[in-house]
Order: structure tokens, then sequence, then C-alpha cells
């Protein structure tokens, strides 16, 4: 390089004169031979090197955040637009929905994962079906009981309430949900009345649980025109059958 070509790089510092740095400037330089043409020093190409690797991380941010969008927004594209806008189906009675903890939890669930109403509602039958299977068939069990179902089952009701602490009569309930439960509480009954579990003791005279049974059918005790009387004949028997829940 000239002389001149230092005078320049010295003016382009703002000085008027030229120093040996400037002169080395101006000296050719020993140049890799695996430098490209487009850049002065291996220093360049790094530089260049690393602007780019930023750029293109920086772009591969974009286009991921993108394809995460895109996937969020197609798996909740059929979601309602909050939890509280799904629909119950119709074999849920709303007003036993309001403030139920299970109810809302599943539909927090189904809002967070994108659930459309359709998914929404198949849970709740699915749960429907899982609790039906699990719940007795009155109908059938109070089959075996005869014809005489519902009175024995209503006098076993009323000897379970009088017998039992009420602590225990939850358990006794759930006895009670098949026939052979209500037979069992039965035998009970008939060895109270026997005097089995009174220790010897005997009876006094009066209506037997059949007798009990029949007069619980009467108008005067289950009637529209109850007969205060009369229920307390019922609630005298039972009382003096079972005097030890007295």
């Amino acid at each position: 390089m000239s002389e001149q070509e230092a005078l320049e790089i010295a003016e382009a510092d703002g000085r008027d004169f030229i120093t040996e740095d400037d002169v080395q400037a101006t000296q050719p330089q020993d140049r890799p031979e695996w430098l490209p043409e487009k850049f002065k020093t291996p220093e360049d190409l790094a530089k260049s090197y690393t602007e780019l690797q930023s750029k293109l991380g920086a772009k591969d941010e974009d286009i991921r955040a993108s394809i995460i969008e895109e996937i969020q927004n197609e798996a909740f594209a059929d979601r309602p637009e909050s939890a509280s806008d799904y629909k119950l189906p119709e074999s849920v009675d709303s007003e036993d929905a309001i403030d139920n903890e299970l109810l809302k939890w599943w539909s927090d669930h189904s809002y967070e994962n994108g659930f459309s109403q359709e998914e929404f509602e198949q849970g709740i039958e699915m749960y429907a079906q899982a609790i039906a299977g699990q719940q007795p068939d009155i109908e059938y069990e109070a089959s075996q009981l005869g014809d005489n179902a519902n009175t024995r089952i209503e006098a076993a009701s009323v000897f379970a309430n009088k017998f039992f602490p009420e602590e225990a009569l939850p358990a006794i309930e759930r006895m009670c949900e098949t026939h052979e439960g209500i037979i069992a509480l039965e035998v009970i009954m008939e060895k109270m009345k026997d005097g089995n579990f009174t220790e010897g003791s005997s009876p006094s005279a009066g209506p037997d649980i059949t007798e009990l049974q029949r007069m619980m059918q009467d108008e005067r005790y289950r009637g529209y025109n109850k007969d205060p009387n009369f229920i307390k004949q019922v609630d005298d028997g039972f009382a003096r059958l079972y005097p030890e829940r007295n």
C-alpha cells in the first residue's frame, strides 16, 4: 500500500500525522487459503457465523411457537369459551348439580384438556352407567319378598329405627337394599318377639309382629286421615315386643 493510504488511515482517526501502526495497516497480510473472499479476516468470518447462528436460532423459536399455537388451536377448537359453558345432559338434574364438587372438577378437567361438549357428556354418561351397575335393582329385590313386600319392608324400617342406634342405621339401610337383608332383619325381629334376645323375659299379651304389620297397612296408620291413637297402638306394640329399645 502507498503512503497516501497510510495518511488516509491517520485522517480517519482525526490525526495529521502517520504512525508505525498506520504503515503496518497498509502492508499486505498473509491471507488463509480457506478464507472466503468476502471476509477480510478469520475474525470477520467467525463474527458472521455467530450472527447467522443467532438469526437461525431465533427463527427456529418462532417456527416452534407457531407450530405449538397451531396444534393448541386445533386441539381446543371444539371446547366452549369457558368451563362453566359446558351443558349438562338431560339425565342430570340441574338443581342437583349446583355446588356439586365432582361435576365442577369434571368441567375444569374437560376444559383444560380441550374436551368438546360431546366428550364432556360422554364422561358423565360413563360415570352414571358405572354407578348404576353398582346399585341394587330395587324392583327385583322387592319381587323376591312376595306380594306383601311393601309391608315387610316398612315393618323392617320401623323396627330398625326403633331398635338400632342412629349411627348404625346407614349400615342397616345398606343391608336392607337386598331381599336377603330384609329376611335377616325379620329373623332378628322374630327372635326378639320370642324373647331370645331378652334373657328369658316373656312379652305381655298384645298384637304380634304379623298383626302389627297388618295394622301398618290400615288407613288410620298410613292414610290421609291418620288416627294418633291408632298409631300409638302400633308404636306401643313394637315397644312391647322389643323392650330393649325403650
